[in-house]
């Protein structure tokens, strides 16, 4: 009987799930009609899902009939290279190269923002595309407009107009307002875009065709996005840019109390007809970098396929998604996410029921939430933030940090920690360097309390350097 109710129980999660994700049990596992490479602008019968044989998975934007990748590039984390001088800069080859492979493989959506990577994302987005004929991609930036001295019609549309300066372009394909709901909520949000007749400047802008989609991007107050689509009969917007990956869908708020449930932001778009771009579907890249053993699952169940591919299909398998980006700094992992999406395989209705066993998995092991977005950053006492973050969640996932001395792999662990440590962040950009100033944290788009996460890191570094009990 237990058995049997528990059986029923998975038939509802199923059934609920994909009535909310807008798919059919056939076309969730069904091979739909190829979809080849084309000219942009093209029009497809339906928006929903469309497979082809070893190409790019496209969708369609409903409005303007534009064909996007599924596969978005996201330009946030372009690679570095250290100049002579000691200082670092991006490396433009290694960025016109990732691009080359991109547009070669189908991918048509890139979306960049004048704060990205130091302020030089743009440009050197900008740079590599510019290469092309501009019908062969989609530009998508922001209004990233954070700091109350950008706040001013001017510095606003300053930066607005600086943005096509740098993108080497006459037209913005997707246009958002940054993060809204981030920082001060509705207070802030106002400061940023109505006070200063920002919003009605830029619905202007797409009426004259400058700016040919108008969307925002969610992080932070539910409250603003809630105003915002109660607003869509006024602003009709094209898309909206929400945070969605298969541990977010309904435990955002157990990663970080901030968050929404995807859910629930992806349910209020769909009652909308509002495509969703799709932002961390990785969470940070905690999806490719899950404990060992949860990998090893992950992999049983699909030999062949990466970990974070079981991520990207989780994204991509919803109708109402027009692309998902990823951050691609390394070309293996260009080339993994294209194989994913060339062609997407949508997820059955037993791999949601799996996906959600294992996003409970997850939540057993605490990472801090950050997703190397480098807000945070420089930090004025030379802190590395996002590196310290990235070995702790690393090594939680690989079972270096020892919830005790007495644990019976003590030894190894403390060892794999500490030398880890010190290899992957300079001893001067560590954790005990932080006073616990607290400039990063109206920064943070996850909402993390910076100071507090790095002192207890570094709580537990000292712990293990003197061997002490927990």
């Amino acid at each position: 009987m237990e058995m049997e109710n528990k059986q029923e129980q998975n038939n509802m999660d199923r059934r609920a799930f994909l009535k909310r994700m807008g798919l059919g049990l056939a076309a969730s596992s069904a091979v739909l009609t190829a979809c080849k490479g084309g000219k942009n602008g093209g029009r497809a019968a339906s928006d929903g899902p469309t497979v082809g044989t070893g190409d790019m998975t496209y969708r369609y934007q409903r409005r303007s009939g534009d064909k996007v990748s599924l596969l978005g590039y996201g330009c946030m984390r372009w690679p570095l290279r250290t100049r002579p001088d000691g200082e670092e800069e991006i490396d433009q080859e290694a960025v016109n190269a990732l691009i080359d492979y991109a547009i070669a493989h189908g991918v048509t959506y890139f979306d960049t923002s004048p704060a990205y990577v130091r302020g030089w994302s743009e440009t050197a987005t900008g740079i590599a595309l510019s290469r092309y004929p501009r019908d062969k991609y989609f530009i998508a930036t922001k209004l990233s407009n954070f700091a109350p001295s950008t706040w001013s019609r001017r510095a606003s549309k300053a930066m607005y107009h600086n943005s096509f300066k740098a993108l080497q372009v006459d037209y913005i394909d997707y246009y958002l307002l940054h993060a809204v709901g981030m920082g001060g909520g509705m207070e802030e949000f106002r400061h940023r875009y109505i006070d200063n007749g920002m919003l009605d400047f830029l619905l202007k802008e797409r009426k004259a065709g400058r700016i040919r989609h108008l969307g925002f991007s969610y992080h932070g107050d539910i409250a603003v996005f809630d105003y915002l689509l109660s607003k869509h009969d006024e602003y009709q917007w094209d898309f909206v840019q929400i945070q969605m990956n298969y541990v977010d869908w309904k435990h955002a708020k157990e990663v970080n109390t901030r968050n929404t449930n995807a859910e629930y932001l992806y349910g209020e778009l769909q009652k909308r007809g509002i495509q969703a771009v799709i932002m961390e579907p990785l969470l940070g890249g905690r999806l490719s970098k899950v404990h060992d053993h949860i990998a090893a699952t992950l992999k049983q169940r699909q030999p062949e396929e990466s970990v974070a591919s079981w991520a990207f299909r989780f994204a991509g398998s919803a109708e109402g998604v027009l692309t998902v980006l990823s951050g691609m700094t390394y070309m293996e992992h260009l080339q993994d996410n294209v194989k994913t999406y060339s062609p997407l395989v949508p997820l059955t209705p037993d791999d949601y029921v799996f996906l959600e066993q294992t996003a409970q998995q997850l939540l057993r092991y605490r990472t801090v939430p950050c997703n190397e977005c480098q807000y945070c950053m420089p930090c004025p006492y030379g802190l590395d933030i996002p590196g310290i973050f990235v070995h702790y969640n690393k090594c939680v996932n690989e079972g270096n940090t020892p919830s005790s001395s007495g644990d019976e792999d003590y030894r190894r662990a403390r060892r794999a920690f500490l030398v880890g440590y010190d290899r992957s962040v300079p001893k001067l950009r560590q954790a005990d360097h932080c006073i616990g100033c607290g400039q990063c944290k109206p920064h943070c788009p996850q909402g993390i309390d910076i100071p507090e996460e790095l002192r207890r890191i570094d709580r537990f570094v000292e712990d293990l350097k003197q061997g002490r009990e927990f």
